[in-house]
C-alpha cells in the first residue's frame, strides 16, 4: 500500500522536507492512530476515575503569625563585629532580627524577605531571588526559541502544560486519596501526549517515541510498585513527608514515593525514546533500501551508546540532588551497606535503579517500533550486514530499484 498520502497521527516527514523523509504507510498510520486513541481513551477514563473532588487544600496553610505579614526589605548596613544587618522599610531603618539559623553574612543591597510582627520588629525569613531567577528564565526561553525555533517554542508550551497537569491534577488527586499508581500513569500518559506532539509535531516519528515512552513508563511503574513495597520505603523519614503529616493531610506517603519515582522517570524515558525514534528515521532516510532487521540493528548500535551515557547521567543527577543527605549519613559510624540501605539513601538508590531499568528496556522497544513503522520488508538484510565498531563498511551493491545508488530511488516506503 502506498505511503505517499498518509494522514493522522502517523503522518511522516520532518523539518518540512516531506518529499524526502521516510513515511509510514496508510495501514501503519491507521494502526498507530488506533493505538494512540486507545491510550488516550484509557488515560481519560483513568483521569475521570481519580479526578479530585476538592482543591481547597491550596494555600490552606498559613505561613505567618496572626497580625504578622511578609515584607521585602533592603539591607542598608552591616555591623562588622556582630554581623547584624540594618534594613530599610517604608523609609524607616530597622534592625533585622536573626532567628539564629543563618550561617552566612549579609551584604549591603541584599533584598530580604522578612516577617514583620505586630510589634514592628522584622525577622529574617529568606533572601529574595526572583530577579536573578527571572533573568535565567528569560535567557533560557530566548535561547530555546532562537536555536530550536518552532520546536523549541512547542517544547516550552508542552512543558508548561505538563506542569499544569501535575499541579492541577496530580497533586489534588494525591491529596484526595486516589491510587498513586493510577494517578502516576494517567499523569505520564496525558502529560507526554501534550508535550511530545506540541514539541515534535503530529507524525509517525513522534507517535513512535510516544508509544516507546509509554512502554518504558509501564515497566517503570510495575517495577517501582514492587520495589517500593519490597524495600519498605515508607516516605516518613523525609522532611517533606513530615511536613505533610503535620499539615493534617491524610496523604499516603509510601504511595507518594511510588508516584514520585514514576514521574521522575518521564524525563529520561522521553529523552531516549525521541532520540532513538529520530535516529531510526535518519537511518531510513539515508538508506531507503534497508530492511527492518538491519534498521533495528543499526538503531541499537546508537541506542547502546545512549543507554551507557544516560545511565550515569541519571545517577549523577540523583547524587547531586541528594548530596546534603549523603554528606549527613556519612558522618555516622555505619558500614557502606548500612548507609546505602538507610531510609534516607535507599529511596534515591531505588529511584535510580528502577528508572535505569525502564530506560534500558525502552531503547530496544522504541527502536523495534520505529523499525516496524518505516523499515523495508525485503530480503536485503542478508546482503547488508551490520558492521561492528572499527570495521570499514562497504557500500551495499544491490540491484534493488529502491537502492539510493539506482536512478529513481525513493525514500517513500511501501508497506
Amino acid at each position: 500500500m502506498g505511503a505517499g498520502h498518509s494522514h493522522g497521527l502517523g503522518l511522516g516527514g520532518a523539518d518540512g522536507v516531506l518529499e524526502q523523509a521516510p513515511r509510514a504507510s496508510e495501514r501503519t498510520t491507521t494502526v498507530l492512530t488506533v493505538l494512540v486513541g486507545v491510550v488516550v481513551f484509557l488515560a481519560v477514563a483513568g483521569a475521570v476515575a481519580v479526578w479530585p473532588s476538592d482543591w481547597s487544600f491550596m494555600r490552606s496553610v498559613p505561613t505567618s503569625y496572626e497580625g504578622a505579614s511578609w515584607v521585602t526589605v533592603t539591607v542598608e548596613s552591616v555591623d562588622a563585629e556582630t554581623g547584624s544587618a540594618t534594613v530599610s522599610l517604608d523609609g524607616d531603618e530597622l534592625e533585622l532580627a536573626d532567628p539564629g539559623l543563618t550561617t552566612f553574612e549579609y551584604q549591603v543591597g541584599d533584598q530580604v524577605r522578612a516577617l514583620q510582627l505586630d510589634t514592628g520588629e522584622v525577622v529574617f525569613g529568606d533572601f529574595e531571588r526572583g530577579s536573578p531567577m527571572l533573568i535565567l528564565l528569560i535567557a533560557y526561553v530566548l535561547l530555546v526559541v532562537v536555536i530550536a525555533r518552532w520546536r523549541g517554542l512547542g517544547a516550552l508550551l508542552g512543558l508548561l502544560a505538563a506542569f499544569g497537569v501535575v499541579v492541577f491534577f496530580t497533586v489534588p488527586a494525591l491529596f484526595d486519596g486516589s491510587s498513586p499508581l493510577v494517578v502516576a500513569l494517567v499523569t505520564g500518559a496525558g502529560a507526554l501526549f501534550v508535550l511530545l506532539y506540541l514539541a515534535h509535531g503530529v507524525n509517525a516519528r513522534t507517535t513512535t517515541a510516544y508509544l516507546g515512552t509509554l512502554a518504558g513508563l509501564l515497566i517503570t511503574a510495575l517495577l517501582a510498585w514492587w520495589a517500593v513495597g519490597a524495600s519498605r520505603l515508607t516516605g516518613i523519614w523525609s522532611e517533606d513527608g513530615t511536613h505533610l503529616e503535620l499539615a493534617g493531610r491524610a496523604v499516603d506517603l509510601q504511595g507518594l514515593v511510588l508516584c514520585g519515582i514514576i514521574i521522575a522517570g518521564l524525563g529520561v524515558l522521553n529523552d531516549v525514546t525521541v532520540t532513538q525514534s529520530s535516529a531510526v528515521w535518519e537511518l531510513r532516510a539515508a538508506r531507503p533500501d534497508i530492511s527492518r532487521w538491519s534498521l533495528f540493528a543499526r538503531g541499537m548500535r546508537i541506542g547502546r551508546d545512549h543507554i551507557a551515557s544516560t545511565v550515569y547521567t541519571i545517577a549523577f543527577a540523583y547524587v547531586g540532588a541528594a548530596l546534603p543527605t549523603l554528606m549527613l549519613v556519612t558522618l555516622y559510624d555505619n558500614s557502606l551497606a548500612t548507609t546505602l540501605t538507610s531510609a534516607e539513601i535507599a529511596e534515591e538508590v531505588v529511584r535510580t535503579l528502577v528508572t535505569s531499568i525502564g530506560l534500558v528496556l525502552a531503547v530496544p522497544l522504541t527502536t523495534a517500533i520505529a523499525a516496524l513503522v518505516v523499515g523495508y520488508d525485503g530480503a536485503i538484510a542478508d546482503e547488508d550486514p551490520v558492521a561492528e565498531p572499527g570495521d570499514e563498511a562497504e557500500p551495499a551493491a544491490t540491484g534493488d530499484p529502491r537502492s539510493p545508488s539506482q536512478p529513481g530511488a525513493s525514500a517513500t516506503m511501501e508497506e
